[in-house]
């Protein structure tokens, strides 16, 4: 009796290639989106504040 396999998986190789790029573009967008609650945050704190932990305004606006 013939078997015939229908279902084929992809070498992990290939998957991996395909998919990287769109790793690498979520990760850049986690970073971005990471140092932008980081400053939004900080920029919500008086001078005093920012004082307390080392910190001028000019510091947040350069992250």
């Amino acid at each position: 009796m013939a078997v015939i396999e229908t279902s084929r998986f992809a070498p992990a190789a290939s998957t991996f290639t395909v998919a990287a790029p769109f790793i690498a573009t979520f990760a850049k967008v986690k970073s971005w989106n990471d140092v932008r609650q980081t400053r939004k945050a900080l920029k919500q704190l008086s001078a005093r504040e920012l004082e307390d932990v080392g910190l001028t305004y000019a510091d947040v606006d350069a992250l």
